[in-house]
């Protein structure tokens, strides 16, 4: 099996169950903003994509103002107004202390904003597994692979022993535009049908699934 050194993980979707608030937020924000009301399977579709480009996509929009505007009424009720729960699936704490305890470096590369992801990473104290991370406002959005671009050059790894886990096809086609293996997990928002398009290594239908394969694949690293 190949040894990989980095395991970079997607966020929301791929680690926290979070699709539910941020499409109860974007709902909430639309009709605030007087904007149709997306579907879930609409706001789905663009989840994982930095925040306003996603709102423009999602609502078409062209106007700056108008996308800053529902960018902000959108922050101000996922941070308090909307109470939705966003745990992390299960078994993936123990799933990460494990990988840490084999020696990998484990990253994060997410949609998310700095202070969003250290907001996660606080309220589930999980930032301790990882040592590398990019977000939406210190990258190129995705599918841009900038994000790992960063990561590989921040800890010196090639690409071939590195390894991306995510649940769009935005990680998936990140991954493959740089030549890094990965790994589509179908419990998120993207059907495993358009994450297969980007031919992932395979794809898991749970956390347990994904911690098999993980370790599988790392069981001599470290």
């Amino acid at each position: 099996m190949k040894q990989y050194e980095l395991i970079i993980f997607d966020w929301d979707g791929t680690l926290m169950d979070s699709a539910a608030k941020i499409v109860s937020c974007m709902q909430i924000a639309a009709r605030e903003c007087d904007l149709p009301v997306p579907t879930f399977e609409q706001v789905s579709h663009i989840i994982g994509i930095s925040l306003k480009p996603a709102i423009k996509q999602l609502f078409q929009i062209e106007d700056e103002a108008t996308a800053e505007r529902l960018t902000q009424v959108y922050k101000t009720i996922y941070l308090q107004k909307d109470t939705t729960p966003c745990p992390l699936f299960d078994g993936v704490e123990t799933m990460l202390a494990q990988l840490k305890a084999r020696g990998l470096t484990l990253g994060v590369a997410t949609g998310k904003a700095r202070r969003g992801l250290d907001r996660a990473w606080r309220n589930t104290d999980t930032g301790q597994f990882f040592s590398v991370s990019r977000c939406a406002d210190e990258a190129d959005s995705k599918p841009s692979p900038d994000m790992l671009l960063q990561i590989l050059a921040e800890t010196g790894i090639s690409a071939e022993k590195a390894l991306m886990v995510g649940d769009t096809t935005y990680d998936m086609a990140m991954a493959q535009a740089i030549g890094m293996d990965r790994v589509g997990v179908s419990y998120g928002v993207h059907a495993a049908v358009n994450l297969q398009a980007h031919e992932p290594l395979t794809i898991v239908h749970s956390i347990e699934e994904l911690s098999k394969f993980l370790f599988n694949d790392t069981q001599a690293t470290g």
